[in-house]
């Protein structure tokens, strides 16, 4: 047991070495659909040596302020931050925004909106799942939550998963996206969105920095270089948990090209049914600097 015990602490210690100076750039929280509150995730992000953490929820920013209260609790940067939704080339395009204000009543009252958008979606999801024959209803998505939602918190396509894993329909939450909920499976929704561009604008209105999140899960390169020739994005997401290395090393080509800041994060979700979705946190990171990078952008 005292063996077990010291090798764990070794490895604890290797992974805080690993990161000194590093950060990750995408992780979720309870606020969408992670499965964590964020003091946990900033928790967990000093436990594993990371010298920063950015809280990106979908379409809200409501779980930054208790991160950056945990931040200062636990002595860790926290970079507040979103990740909108958007559409073009007939594609969900997601868009990170980093430092934005999370008090800016306008971009408050615009991601309102966008949460709207999502609601409607998700009740055509459950349409389409009962259209199958599926016993499901959004009242049991959110009660398998197991918390009351907060006013800015929203459903995710994740929690959807949940019931139907719940109900025995899917095995685990990728047999329910792959059968169900991914672009182009049996109750797959998509409502009309603002565009990438519109998604930058209203990031850098708030104070923000945009970036362009994992262009990998587009399965077009030729629409991600359309989408970036528009000049709208200070960045581009690089490195992510669902990025192999040819995939960054392509993606870091193109950052170039364009004179974008390189970025990258876990995308965590936490664990569900045993199994952590995208990445854990840490798992993926970059340096440090990066955040003066994205911060200096700001000021100019």
């Amino acid at each position: 047991m005292e063996n077990e015990t010291r090798l764990d602490e070794l490895k604890g210690e290797r992974s805080e070495r690993v990161n000194v100076g590093r950060c990750d750039l995408h992780t979720h929280t309870q606020a969408s659909d992670g499965m964590q509150p964020p003091d946990e995730n900033v928790r967990l992000a000093k436990e594993k040596g990371l010298t920063a953490v950015a809280i990106t929820d979908h379409d809200t920013v409501a779980g930054v302020k208790e991160a950056c209260e945990a931040g200062e609790k636990y002595g860790i940067t926290v970079v507040p931050g979103v990740e909108i939704s958007t559409r073009a080339g007939g594609k969900d395009i997601h868009v990170l925004g980093y430092y934005v204000d999370p008090t800016n009543e306008l971009f408050l009252s615009r991601l309102e909106g966008l949460r709207d958008t999502r609601a409607v979606r998700n009740e055509a999801i459950i349409s389409k799942l009962r259209g199958l024959g599926i016993k499901i209803t959004l009242e049991a998505v959110v009660a398998g939550i197991g918390r009351e939602l907060k006013p800015d918190e929203s459903i995710g396509r994740p929690h959807i998963a949940d019931e139907l894993v719940r109900l025995g329909v899917a095995t685990d939450m990728r047999d329910a996206f792959n059968k169900f909920l991914a672009e182009g499976a049996a109750a797959y929704v998509s409502p009309p969105r603002i565009t990438p561009e519109e998604a930058c604008d209203w990031i850098i209105e708030a104070g923000g920095s945009p970036v362009l999140a994992h262009p990998v899960l587009y399965g077009d390169d030729q629409l991600v270089r359309e989408i970036l020739k528009q000049g709208a994005f200070k960045g581009i997401e690089v490195y992510h948990s669902d990025h192999k290395s040819a995939d960054s090393e392509r993606y870091l080509t193109m950052a170039e090209e364009y004179g974008l800041i390189v970025t990258g994060g876990s995308d965590f979700h936490g664990a569900r049914q045993g199994v952590i979705f995208h990445g854990d946190i840490g798992s993926v990171t970059v340096p440090v600097n990066v955040l003066e990078q994205l911060k200096n952008l700001i000021s100019n």
